[in-house]
């Protein structure tokens, strides 16, 4: 029995002490599925929940009571072996070892499926991180957001949602007359301009200027800037898009905001938030009243001088995120940001959304990683390559997906080279990797899931202690990824697999898949590869979500 089996029988319990008229309690209020916990004590049983205190005062009775009419209900259904009631109305429910072992089989035949859910159904998400300038490498600073948000939005596909990743792409206002004049002057062998961009990359995106356009010396300063913005542009872009593939992170959409000024978007956000009451004219510059929805201070969208401001541009991307028929939009910003969640707000507020539903906005913490070395390409960075090429992609994304993205971070690099229990990312990596070795011997051995066609699984055989741990941990991964999707914490998904890696290695320690020597296969062996293969599964689900890899061999 799953725990989502078990949540919707309870659910039925209560359609049926309402229908029995037992209590009065509207169809509204009955959910479709009821939270379940492991107890932290086990011996307090496999299962349990809390929906007899909530749902007691509407209800209208106390509740030890209603606990009590679906105690009755609950201890009927196939599966369930007893139901306890504790304290002030908690039910706790041990299922029997045959409904409990059912969960591995289940497992299998879910596949990658198992842990995805539908929680976010219906909800149309455009999620907006990174979005790094195009001015040079991506470097540490962005390394949190690109792993943290490529795993949120996996958990959140993961739940049901339809996500559009979004990179959005700084490449309109001063920082990119400074960047082409930066390389311009470097392929004039001048100095590096006042204010401009240092590093041997600056050199390298000149060759490649030169090589698309050997002409380019002989030009005029004036002639030659708008050549090498566009080129040195592309090819700077070009490298960040190949460091984020390098790091395993996909982004749907790679928004220009340059094309949001060309396109007029600036001009008509202004027209339409004027329209709805919310912009108005003082000093010569044209104002949106953000105060009215919660922000320290109006906002200039057009300075006196005509030019727009980059909140102007902010207020037209949001409008097109709007446009485009996303209801929610997530923005993932950094540490040094925090100003920018009221006026992000006020925004939507101005648009007509609801700043509590249509716009959330998370704040990151900075990373450091001991020992890191400045960039010998960029100079004055700390590059995310050089991260990937040192440490590997794998253990880079798995330390920053496993602590909160509020949470100050130093990655210890020591730490992650070790090939130990002590590394979080091995540990759990050698967890799948040894499940499929175990598969591999038991299969060696002559020991198959199916003899003769039919499946060859006996649930009740699963009953060490061991196997109890191993399921239950199992068993508790659906609703972890839920949480982390409701949450926006994909850390819960790599803290649980942590979980269920050391279940696993207790279970392989203690409990043999193929046969000893000359010993016989028998339906036990045959089950428990059944339960390793379960484990294998959720691992790699797991780590899926993580966008980490699932070795076969370690």
């Amino acid at each position: 029995m799953t725990p989502e089996e078990l949540s919707l029988a309870i659910s039925a319990c209560l359609k049926d002490v309402v229908a029995a008229g037992e209590i009065a309690l509207a169809a509204a209020d009955i959910p479709e599925s009821v939270r379940v916990e492991r107890p932290k004590n086990r011996d307090h049983g496999d299962w349990a929940t809390n929906i007899a205190l909530q749902l007691a005062k509407p209800a209208g009775t106390n509740p030890r009571q209603l606990a009590g009419l679906l105690s009755a209900r609950l201890a009927s259904i196939e599966g369930v072996s007893a139901v306890d009631i504790a304290g002030p109305g908690f039910l706790n429910i041990t299922v029997d070892a045959a409904a409990a072992g059912a969960l591995a089989k289940a497992i299998v035949e879910a596949g990658p499926a198992y842990g995805t859910n539908t929680a976010l159904a219906g909800r149309t998400v455009n999620m907006e991180f990174v979005s790094a300038n195009p001015t040079g490498p991506l470097h540490i600073g962005h390394t949190r957001w690109a792993a943290l948000g490529d795993s949120i939005a996996r958990v959140l596909r993961a739940s049901g949602a339809d996500v559009t990743a979004e990179y959005y792409i700084n490449d309109a206002g001063s920082q990119m007359d400074v960047f082409a004049h930066s390389v311009l002057s470097r392929l004039h062998g001048r100095g590096v301009p006042e204010g401009g961009y240092p590093g041997e990359y600056i050199a390298d995106l000149g060759h490649e200027v030169l090589t698309q356009h050997p002409g380019i010396r002989e030009l005029t300063d004036v002639a030659a800037l708008p050549v090498i913005r566009g080129a040195a542009y592309k090819a700077q872009l070009h490298d960040i898009q190949q460091t984020l593939a390098e790091f395993g992170v996909e982004f749907d959409v790679f928004f220009s905001e340059q094309e949001l000024h060309d396109a007029g978007a600036i001009a008509d956000a202004v027209a339409r938030l004027r329209e709805q009451g919310h912009v108005y004219d003082d000093g010569g510059a044209v104002w949106l009243r953000t105060t009215d929805f919660g922000d320290d201070k109006d906002r200039v969208m057009i300075r006196a001088n005509g030019e727009p401001t980059y909140f102007a541009a902010d207020a037209a991307y949001y409008l097109s995120k709007k446009d485009r028929g996303f209801t929610e939009k997530i923005y993932l910003l950094g540490a040094d940001h925090h100003g920018y969640i009221n006026r992000l707000k006020a925004i939507a507020a101005a648009a007509g959304d609801d700043p509590e539903v249509n716009i959330e906005v998370l704040i990151g913490q900075l990373v450091s990683v001991n020992g890191a070395k400045l960039s010998k390409r960029a100079g004055n960075i700390i590059e995310l390559k050089d991260l990937i090429s040192w440490l590997g992609k794998d253990a880079v994304r798995y330390s920053l997906a496993r602590f909160p993205a509020d949470s100050p971070l130093t990655l210890d690099p020591e730490l992650l080279k070790k090939h130990s229990n002590e590394n979080p990312v091995f540990y759990v990596q050698y967890a799948h990797a040894r499940s499929r070795g175990a598969a591999r011997n038991a299969v060696a051995a002559g020991v198959e899931r199916r003899v003769e066609g039919e499946d060859a699984f006996d649930a009740s055989l699963l009953d060490h202690a061991t196997e109890n741990e191993l399921l239950s941990h199992l068993g508790s991964y659906p609703s972890i990824v839920a949480k982390a999707a409701e949450l926006r914490e994909p850390h819960r998904v790599a803290r649980h697999l942590e979980v269920i890696a050391g279940a696993y290695h207790r279970w392989y320690d203690a409990c043999r898949v193929a046969p000893l020597g000359e010993e016989a296969i028998t339906d036990l062996n045959r089950t428990r590869l059944w339960l390793n293969d379960a484990t294998s599964q959720v691992l790699a689900n797991g780590l899926e979500l993580l966008g980490v890899s699932a070795p076969e061999r370690m």
